[in-house]
């Protein structure tokens, strides 16, 4: 059953244009009702399942987790291992920005049971960051992070590249100080222009040209390969680890394993069960106080939908996906998993390989990988 849980933190100081995450801006958050109303929502989603396993990972996404009161992640913490229980060496994420008021919590958060912090820098130049609407500049960045070094185990840092006009020059020089700083996680995202987003809207507008497709790849080449020297190879298409240090959490969802979800626009899978949160902050409390979760829909997702999700998501992954396994688990054979005919065409080409029963994208096909996963997996799997 489920063994990871993700807490949703839905507030943030500003929305950035690029953002399409359930994110709002308040004015003011009563601390003492939120706690409350996750407190209460952890409880229920408890109660949904029987013969729990402890917890190996928990993850504070968002919004800016990093402005949470300390004292309430710690409420939140205590009531979890009460629940589940906690494994030996779990892990316990919290995203956050690089801002000196946000470090400034960060002790608290240590001693709150916090081990790994992901930081969202998004740029090491200040010009970028003001095009992209963040809140904190370059040094007080590299300053947050130095503290996040001392006080916590795991530190992850997200970066943002492919941006207008960026050259390879530009990435190679911005990517080698990033290197330099010594995390043993980094997630790297190409800047993507999502519809309902303020970019969008910019876009549209003529205001500025996203980077065409071929320069992007060239960045996302440069990436691996820089990376990869530098002893922090890909993993997931986006995310490079020293061996060893891979976020245990986005695994779980990357191999479709089960997890919970709380709080706002939370969505969570168990037992063959998906579950969506309200995603509007005051939506959520209503639901809380009317029924005493804020789940908004629980749905039976079944066998053939599952298989689908499970190929999407394992094939974002270096070490791919394991067929046999997927057959056994959702009882649909070889064929019904993966187009055959489309498989030999692109693992001739070099895009995909197989080794041991084992079905991946190769590094050559990893820049392709939308289209390649819209021709292996069978249209019936997937319109199912």
């Amino acid at each position: 059953m489920a063994r990871s849980l993700y807490i949703h933190w839905p507030f943030c100081l500003a929305k950035c244009p690029y953002c399409d995450f359930n994110s709002h801006v308040r004015g003011r958050t009563d601390m003492a009702v939120w706690e409350a109303a996750l407190l209460a929502d952890m409880r229920a989603e408890f109660a949904s399942v029987e013969n729990e396993e402890s917890l190996l990972s928990i993850f504070f996404g968002g919004g800016t987790p990093s402005l949470m009161p300390p004292a309430l992640v710690a409420s939140l913490l205590r009531e979890a291992e009460k629940l589940w229980g906690f494994a030996e060496n779990i892990e316990i994420t919290l995203e956050g920005n690089p801002s000196s008021v946000e470090a400034a919590n960060f002790a608290d958060l240590a001693s709150a049971g916090i081990n790994r912090v992901s930081l969202g820098v998004q740029s090491l130049r200040d010009d970028v960051l003001r095009f992209l609407g963040r809140l904190h500049g370059a040094n007080e960045a590299l300053d947050a992070l130095e503290t996040a070094q001392k006080l916590f185990s795991r530190v992850s840092i997200d970066l943002i590249y492919a941006r207008p006009d960026q050259t390879p020059d530009e990435w190679r020089q911005e990517l080698s100080e990033a290197l330099a700083l010594g995390t043993s996680h980094m997630s790297l995202y190409q800047l993507t222009i999502e519809p309902t987003t303020r970019f969008a809207t910019d876009v549209r507008l003529g205001r500025f040209n996203p980077l065409e497709d071929d320069p992007a790849a060239d960045l996302f080449a440069l990436t691996r390969a820089m990376t990869d020297e530098a002893g922090l190879p890909a993993y997931e298409i986006s995310n490079h680890a020293k061996p060893g240090e891979e976020s245990r959490h986005n695994l779980t969802y990357w191999r479709y394993r089960d997890y919970h979800g709380i709080g706002p626009g939370a969505h969570g899978r168990r037992g063959g069960i998906g579950t969506t949160r309200h995603k509007k902050p005051e939506n959520f409390l209503a639901s809380i106080d009317r029924q005493g979760d804020g789940i908004a829909e629980h749905r039976i997702l079944d066998n053939r939908e599952q298989a689908s999700e499970a190929i999407l998501m394992g094939l974002r992954l270096a070490d791919g996906i394991d067929l046999a396994e997927l057959e056994s688990r959702f009882g649909i054979s070889r064929g019904g998993l993966i187009d055959e005919k489309k498989l030999a065409l692109y693992r001739n080409l070099g895009l995909i390989w197989t080794m041991d029963g084992r079905l991946g994208v190769s590094e050559a096909g990893m820049p392709l990988l939308d289209g390649l996963l819209g021709e292996l997996v069978p249209e019936e799997l997937v319109s199912s």
